[in-house]
């Protein structure tokens, strides 16, 4: 089974109705492994945060989102072992190391990162790693 690196834009749609949400969920079903860079523990929770700044959250609820995150069927992969070839993807691809992460991750895995965000997968439609990388809900 090909490894899923999903990235923060996928995560947080486990847990707010955002367009999209049901592609998200799916990927939970077990059908593949799910993998992330430990940057998604960071990245969902300032998600998380900036919903309770806006007053979406409450304490509780925010607290609550982020222990269920915690829990979810994620491989935590340690970014010190990714950032080299993170920032490598980050000069040839012209896009952020934080991107660059889940990148590194799905080349190393062989696997393919999942993501919502429509810009990043087509600046990367011309690479070498467009192969590493699919907008969410597409196959």
């Amino acid at each position: 089974m090909r490894t899923l690196v999903v990235d923060a834009s996928v995560a947080a749609k486990w847990f707010l109705p955002e367009p999209d949400a049901a592609a998200a969920l799916r990927l939970l079903d077990g059908r593949h492994p799910l993998a992330a860079p430990d940057l998604i523990r960071s990245e969902v929770g300032n998600v998380v945060w900036k919903l309770h700044a806006r007053g979406v959250l409450n304490t509780d609820e925010a607290r609550d989102m982020v222990e269920h995150f915690l829990s979810m069927p994620l491989e935590i992969h340690d970014s010190m072992y990714l950032l080299a070839p993170a920032l490598e993807i980050a000069i040839a691809t012209n896009r952020t190391v934080y991107d660059s992460l889940y990148l590194a991750l799905a080349v190393e895995l062989g696997g393919t990162v999942v993501t919502a965000d429509e810009r990043w997968v087509n600046a990367l439609a011309d690479s070498p790693f467009a192969r590493f990388i699919r907008l969410l809900g597409r196959h």
